[in-house]
């Protein structure tokens, strides 16, 4: 989409996620690869790791209402599930190759049903709710207590993981299921119809300011599904480049 067409504020929010994104998982390889010791279980890195997920799964349920305004308009009703059925069905898989590259290269702790199998999930399940307002918010109140609940209950089968019913050794370092964080999704889903209705702003806002900085988190915020992707690698290689770690001795 042509940046003109875009609300900057909610690039902005996005590339700044972006960022504290990248400094949890730069303080979470140290700590993984024992170079520098960081309690990312609790305190400011937890809370940091949490508001970033929450930040994104909203914008998530935003832009989603926004894409929708603008393609009920250009589309057939009947194309327009298959866009989003296709988009949420290509995030999915690229979530299974992060799924398959943890498999291969780590002893434990493969990611199963990480941040992006869960966003493909969300964009196929959320189409019937794209519309609604107050109806996303009271639902995505119940299914976020709902897997609040569920996060002390284990049960014996090993193939509801994704719904956030897990059995009792599971362990996975990066872990989105649908109970409850597809509840937040539906937050984002009733912001995007309050603030954004047929993706107008419901609110009064500056122009972007001429300010660098605003400019390149911007960039972030517009290119977030690739850097998503590329900084892990990119930050593992840094930082053994720079002899910082041992990434190939490491390995199982």
């Amino acid at each position: 989409m042509d940046p003109k067409n875009r609300f900057w504020e909610i690039d902005l929010t996005r590339g700044i996620a972006i960022i504290a994104m990248v400094a949890y998982h730069l303080s979470y390889d140290l700590n993984y690869f024992n170079v520098y010791g960081v309690d990312i279980n609790s305190g400011f890195w937890w809370y940091l790791a949490r508001s970033t997920a929450v930040t994104f799964l909203l914008l998530v349920g935003v832009s989603l209402t926004l894409s929708y305004s603008k393609t009920k308009i250009q589309t057939p009703e009947k194309n327009t599930y298959r866009k989003y059925l296709k988009r949420g069905f290509d995030i999915f898989m690229l979530g299974l190759a992060i799924t398959a590259t943890t498999w291969l290269l780590l002893e434990e702790g493969t990611i199963l049903f990480g941040i992006l199998p869960l966003i493909g999930v969300s964009i196929i399940l959320a189409y019937p709710f794209l519309q609604y307002r107050y109806l996303n918010f009271i639902a995505g109140v119940i299914i976020i207590s709902i897997g609040i609940h569920l996060k002390s209950v284990t049960i014996n089968s090993p193939y509801l993981f994704w719904m956030g019913l897990r059995p009792e050794y599971f362990y996975t370092l990066d872990y989105f299921p649908i109970l409850p964080w597809f509840g937040v999704i539906l937050i984002g889903l009733f912001l995007g119809n309050l603030l954004y209705y047929n993706s107008t702003r419901m609110f009064n806002l500056w122009n972007q300011p001429k300010n660098p900085i605003v400019t390149l988190f911007c960039l972030i915020g517009r290119h977030s599904l690739p850097i998503y992707l590329a900084h892990q690698p990119v930050l593992i290689t840094t930082l053994h480049v720079f002899g910082i770690i041992e990434f190939i001795t490491q390995l199982p």
